[in-house]
């Protein structure tokens, strides 16, 4: 063994593996095959299972192909909250060989009108509820074809009191003539022709949020998605009999890769919910018997704050696994102790389908990025140098394996900047920062310009975020650096406080226990609390949003804390 970390891998499994060499929609063949009367997809009382949610792919492709003329290599914009039918026309695309670009379902029209132009989609499978956002593309030409979904079209019975009302509701019938209903093109009827394409072929377009500037889209095939998702689900020993919660938005790599296509290539079952709602989230947990779910940081950390949880059987969830964020130490040990759940932190990236860091299951490091999976190769390096570090610095993240995506879409100034070569791989930088201990675990420092400069002193918002949960009235933190005229710039908390906390915990009261906990200088000097942190589609806060915020507000004048005053 060349690596320390390797001596933790699972038990029983090599340091390289043999993935499958199916494309997805191969996998979906599969199981449809083995488990056809196994749910595949469970929404609110509505169940579909392998054998229909095949018959429905198979359609919807026909229709896509005889009615649309979609072939190989085109792409196929998907806007729609979580539901059946993201998951219908996400196979039914790439059955032909055509590639979907998923979208947040929060865009604006302006947004979408970018990711038709830049992509080349001229096709869009769109829920209702959206096309009000979507029309403005159509009317100006950009779109040719729009397959309009109600989420109640996969529903057993909408008048159901648990379904939510805007689930349950019937939209008004839309009259363009580019728009054609779901129920019309799977009433077609249509039988696709086999299209030719292998694990290679490109099948799906994200757009990264990025930083500045347009968003990216990232290049991934069969091939590095199925990797992927084979890996995690031998990572963690998940098999057909494990039942999914799916709630992190199937836009996101995360939710597409764990709350979809995971459970496709195994044969397991779905419970699929459109959006974050705790209390549906229990029942269902409960009612179906869900064992395994992937979500951020933030979703867990709201569940399990629910104040009758108790009442719930969640005996069978054993496996919480999700990125984007460090778990809260606190947050994780409550799990264990409390529920007997582990918290698997991982870590990967939209140009890295999602899997790519991990911690052993039986050997988590808390708050840790885990070790490289199967058949990765990471690396610690100076940013400006792009030399290696040794164990113990900070530097910048890069790494190598087979589900790194292909590169970014019609952006080569982008993919000169974001791979290299070393020693005869290539290599993503993945632009945060990290460092490695002595058991070849590599812990998150941050983004690589997220770092707080107090008086020469580096200080990362993640290590403050940590310690800030542990103080018992907090339940949320974001820790951002504003500018400060002595300093260069000071530490601010934004917090989200307990119900039974809020009005009692002040400022002053926080700032003091925070300096008992941590240096000085890592410490707050100003704290402020809201009653919810803004966050993107996937769960993740928004933290340069409040620090672009908060920096417009204070200027370049003095921060004037609490303790100081």
């Amino acid at each position: 063994m060349t690596s320390p970390h390797l001596s933790f891998y699972p038990k029983g499994l090599p340091e390289r593996i043999r993935a499958p060499q199916t494309t997805l929609v191969g996998n979906l063949r599969i199981s449809a095959s083995r488990y056809p009367d196994r749910p595949a997809l469970v929404f609110y009382n509505g169940v579909l299972s392998y054998h229909d949610l095949q018959r429905d792919v198979r359609r919807m492709a026909g229709y896509l192909q005889q009615e649309c003329g979609v072939t190989k290599g085109d792409r196929v914009l998907l806007y729609t909250q979580n539901c059946p039918q993201f998951t219908v026309a996400f196979y039914a695309v790439m059955s032909l060989g055509a590639a979907v670009v998923p979208v947040n379902a929060m865009s604006t029209h302006e947004e979408l009108g970018y990711y038709f132009e830049n992509s080349g989609a001229r096709l869009a499978f769109c829920a209702a509820d959206l096309y009000s956002n979507l029309r403005p593309c159509v009317d100006s030409g950009l779109v040719t074809r729009v397959i309009l979904h109600q989420y109640r079209d996969y529903l057993n019975d909408p008048r159901d009191p648990l379904v939510p009302g805007w689930i349950a509701v019937e939209q008004d019938e839309v009259t363009d003539p580019a728009v054609v209903t779901w129920a019309e093109a799977l009433a077609a009827e249509q039988t696709p022709m086999p299209a030719a394409f292998d694990a290679d072929q490109m099948c799906v377009l994200p757009y990264t949020s990025g930083t500045t500037g347009h968003p990216k889209g990232c290049i991934h095939t069969h091939r590095t998605l199925g990797y992927a998702i084979y890996s995690s689900s031998l990572w963690r020993a998940l098999s057909a009999e494990s039942v999914f919660l799916s709630v992190a938005p199937m836009f996101h790599m995360l939710g597409l890769q764990s709350g979809m296509n995971m459970p496709i290539l195994l044969g397991a079952t779905t419970v699929i919910l459109p959006r974050w709602d705790r209390d549906m989230a229990a029942r269902l947990i409960d009612q179906w018997g869900v064992s395994v779910w992937g979500a951020p940081p933030a979703m867990v950390i709201d569940f399990f704050a629910k104040p009758d949880i108790a009442d719930y059987d969640l005996s069978r969830l054993s496996l919480i696994f999700g990125g984007g964020a460090a778990m809260p130490e606190a947050v994780s040990r409550t799990l264990k102790d409390d529920h007997g759940i582990t918290f698997n932190e991982s870590y990967g990236l939209t140009e890295t389908s999602a899997f790519l860091h991990a911690n052993p299951v039986h050997r988590n490091k808390r708050q840790c990025l885990g070790v490289p999976t199967f058949g990765v190769e990471s690396r610690v390096v100076d940013p400006e140098t792009l030399e290696p570090l040794p164990r113990g610095e900070v530097g910048e993240l890069i790494t190598s394996g087979p589900q790194v995506m292909e590169g970014y879409w019609h952006n080569d100034a982008a993919n000169r900047e974001s791979f290299l070569e070393r020693d005869g791989r290539r290599f993503f930088r993945t632009g945060d920062l990290a460092c490695i201990d002595e058991d070849g675990y590599f812990f998150m420092k941050d983004r690589l310009k997220r770092m707080i400069n107090v008086s020469g002193y580096k200080v990362w918002p993640a290590e403050v975020e940590n310690f800030m949960y542990d103080h018992p009235a907090v339940q949320e933190a974001c820790v951002i650096g504003v500018p400060d005229s002595r300093r260069g710039e000071v530490v601010m908390a934004i917090l989200v406080l307990k119900e039974r906390y809020r009005g009692q915990a002040s400022e002053e009261q926080v700032i003091d226990w925070a300096r008992e906990k941590m240096a000085v200088y890592k410490a707050p000097r100003r704290v402020e609390f809201v009653d919810a942190l803004p966050k993107s589609g996937a769960g993740k806060i928004l933290w340069r949003q409040l620090q672009d915020e908060q920096r417009a507000l204070v200027g370049d004048g003095d921060v004037v804390a609490a303790g100081d005053a």
